[in-house]
């Protein structure tokens, strides 16, 4: 049995993957060798090994997501983040994942996710096989997510070949989180679904350095569906960031510049392959001591979660955990 710290970190940006076999498992670490992300062995996520970090990093609670790219694979991994979450209420949230390339599997998964799973929001992937998050097919999810109020946690696709060979997750998700928000901006998704909580992984990638940019010019006359700069900061005034991989100045300033240091949230990207212990808690520090965030303003990112996920601060105060 382990017990939540008080004061503890509330990490929004986690991630599992369902149980493997070996064959499975090698065939998966093949695919990212091919994608030129070198790890030196197969990846197998460990419930045991996540626990321990959380009681040692001081982290009260993480909120899981994984979104297989195959929508039986999809499914399996929601169940089995689901009994995760039922052998420990206290310590993790589950973001059920959508397969967001067919709208109507991801409107059933949805409800599946409230009704079966008592997922406390859902994960989607900026652009999932091929379909990105402002496609008009996505209205109908959009609009039933909106009348549940529901949070959204958007997370690039890693999966991605090699850029000028540097793998994905290096850079390449910074970009494609940044063209998903300005399309989603375009689009106006934000003001048309104003109760759904979009928060997107790594300080929002490249997005907050380059919203100055799109304020300047993106009601010219050349700009097709011209977003005036009003338009564009009401819409980003209900956007968050988590602070996964880019506690650190360079990012931290740009995304509290844009949208708030009351709208970031804390985000580990614990559970994914290219994050070691090491990386995780180089970020943690960083993020503690580099100086763009004021004490206050750390305090409150740490558990800002909390506000996004009432039912998943209910269970952290009242609920025992359970042995694993």
């Amino acid at each position: 049995m382990t017990t939540p710290p008080h004061d503890g970190y509330i990490d929004i940006h986690a991630h599992f993957t369902a149980p493997a076999t070996e064959d499975q498992s090698r065939r998966a670490w093949q695919a990212m060798l091919s994608r030129g992300i070198y790890l030196p062995e197969p990846f197998e996520w460990s419930l045991e090994r996540t626990l321990d970090y959380l009681d040692r990093s001081g982290t009260a609670m993480q909120f899981l997501s994984n979104i297989p790219g195959d929508q039986d694979a999809l499914r399996v991994s929601n169940d089995y983040g689901a009994t995760i979450v039922a052998r420990h209420p206290a310590r993790f949230g589950l973001l059920a994942a959508l397969p967001t390339d067919n709208p109507a599997a991801a409107v059933d998964e949805a409800v599946r996710g409230r009704e079966l799973l008592a997922a406390d929001g859902y994960a989607v992937t900026a652009n999932y096989n091929g379909t990105h998050l402002g496609d008009e097919t996505l209205l109908p999810l959009w609009e039933q997510l909106n009348e549940w109020g529901s949070v959204v946690f958007v997370h690039p696709d890693a999966r991605r070949p090699p850029t000028l060979d540097h793998p994905a997750p290096l850079y390449e998700v910074a970009f494609e989180t940044a063209r998903t928000v300005f399309d989603m901006l375009f689009r106006r998704v934000f003001t048309l679904f104003p109760d759904i909580t979009f928060v997107f992984a790594h300080c929002g990638g490249a997005f907050p350095a380059l919203a100055g940019r799109v304020s300047l010019l993106g009601n010219e006359p050349w700009v097709p569906h011209g977003l005036p700069a009003q338009d564009l900061a009401h819409q980003m005034e209900t956007i968050y960031v988590d602070t996964a991989a880019t506690g650190f100045s360079s990012s931290l300033l740009p995304a509290a510049a844009t949208l708030g240091a009351d709208h970031l949230v804390y985000g580990s990207d614990w559970g994914a392959p290219c994050t070691t212990e090491d990386t995780a808690e180089a970020n943690r520090n960083s993020l503690q001591h580099c100086g763009a965030l004021t004490a206050a303003e750390n305090a409150t990112v740490r558990r800002r979660a909390l506000d996004l996920f009432p039912l998943a601060a209910r269970r952290l105060g009242t609920m025992p955990n359970t042995p694993g």
